[in-house]
């Protein structure tokens, strides 16, 4: 077939500057923990870039005179998917084995002498990453990447007319580089989104290479650590001693002398009042950034649920406070899970009524300390440290003995 054809830019020219600019203004924050496992599932648009008159001319008989092509009509966008697995080594730096499947490209060629070629390729495999990590500002990330991607591609062809196609089911396996840039948002320690633009070099499968560009949403689950821009490294923190219930008042001293024997009165002393409020530090709870209840905390909330044992009271609420650093959605989301997990240990451990429990979160809304005495906004140990009183989880009985 004669043909001639305008070469096309590639949109990830677009992207990649972007994402290279962002890196170098990122703000200096701790990146993914290294030894932190992850998995995550992407769908989007796949834009294939095929050369379909070349393409025709590897799988059509030839005639006398030659073909030369009248019209082609491409249609090469469908919907791809991934799969992907993937461990962080460093803090910036990571690796992923993925499964991808590309959708389908398809095209149209009427041609001089009189025919019509029908041709659709599609491609799917496997593919090994390295993914770099870039911090932003607060959540976002910017994600570089480089691999490759091990592929099959098979093709489909008929022709009518003056065509004759001498293979019509062609197919091939190779390995081609693969890129992708992109951004990443961590809503929750556990819960990440991403959106990214990928190029796969692959086979067409008749002797020539194109491209596909998937351009995809993925949620991501890590496990076995927690992402950067959610954690934050703090010195460690001192201990509360466990609570100890209030020792019983020493009995009145008896009189000297008593004229005669009285009667035998038995006198009930009540017990302590119960805890109307009390503030734990939620290092000691859960350990810095994190919302399960480690053993100091259970300790401390054994003791507390040992003193309202048996006592009369309407209400608990529970509350989740958190310091400054980080941004407001993250410190909200922090602090409730903190209180939900307080509240469904004393319901599970101290056998409290969940009825009368109530977990809220208060974010960084209601601070101890001030900017007078914490002075600062980026992140230091300093700082850190001195924020600590702001981290807590308050209970509050409503109700007494």
């Amino acid at each position: 077939m004669r043909h001639t054809s305008t070469p096309q830019r590639p949109p990830l020219h677009r992207l990649l500057p972007l994402a290279l600019l962002g890196g170098m203004l990122a703000s200096p924050v701790s990146a993914q923990d290294p030894g932190a496992y992850y998995v995550g599932l992407g769908v989007g648009q796949t834009r294939g870039g095929l050369d379909a008159l070349r393409i025709g001319d590897g799988v059509v008989a030839p005639v006398a005179g030659g073909f030369s092509s009248q019209t082609v009509t491409t249609d090469n966008r469908d919907v791809g998917y991934k799969v992907f697995g993937g461990y962080q080594m460093t803090p910036w730096l990571g690796m992923e084995l993925g499964y991808f499947h590309l959708g389908k490209q398809r095209f149209t060629t009427t041609t001089v002498p009189a025919g019509q070629l029908n041709g659709q390729l599609r491609s799917q495999g496997v593919n090994l990453d390295l993914v770099g990590t870039v911090p932003v500002s607060g959540n976002l990330s910017a994600l570089l990447r480089a691999g490759v991607a091990y592929a099959r591609t098979r093709d489909q062809f008929s022709g009518s007319g003056a065509v004759v196609v001498t293979n019509p089911t062609p197919s091939d396996r190779s390995a081609n580089l693969k890129l992708g840039v992109g951004l990443q948002y961590a809503f929750s320690p556990s819960v990440l989104l991403r959106g990214e633009a990928e190029r796969y070099r692959n086979s067409d499968a008749v002797g020539g290479h194109g491209h596909v560009n998937l351009f995809s949403v993925s949620l991501v689950f890590p496990f076995g650590g927690a992402p950067a821009t959610m954690r934050r490294t703090a010195a460690p923190m001192p201990m509360p001693m466990p609570m100890a219930a209030a020792p019983m008042p020493p009995p009145a001293p008896m009189p000297a002398a008593m004229p005669a024997p009285a009667p035998v009165v038995a006198v009930v002393v009540p017990p302590p009042a119960v805890p109307r409020r009390i503030s734990l530090s939620t290092e000691s709870l859960f350990g810095f950034d994190a919302a399960q209840v480690q053993p100091a905390g259970q300790t401390a909330l054994d003791s507390f649920s040992a003193e309202l044992a048996g006592a009369s009271y309407s209400s608990i609420q529970i509350e989740g406070h958190t310091d400054r650093l980080g941004s407001s959605a993250y410190n909200q989301a922090l602090s409730l899970q903190r209180a939900e997990a307080v509240k469904a240990y004393l319901v599970t451990h101290g056998k409290l009524d969940p009825a009368k429990l109530q977990a809220v979160g208060k974010g960084e809304t209601m601070p101890v300390t001030d900017a007078a005495t914490c002075p600062g906004q980026r992140q230091s140990s300093a700082l850190i440290a001195c924020l600590q009183p702001d981290r807590r989880v308050v209970i509050d009985v409503a109700g007494s003995r």
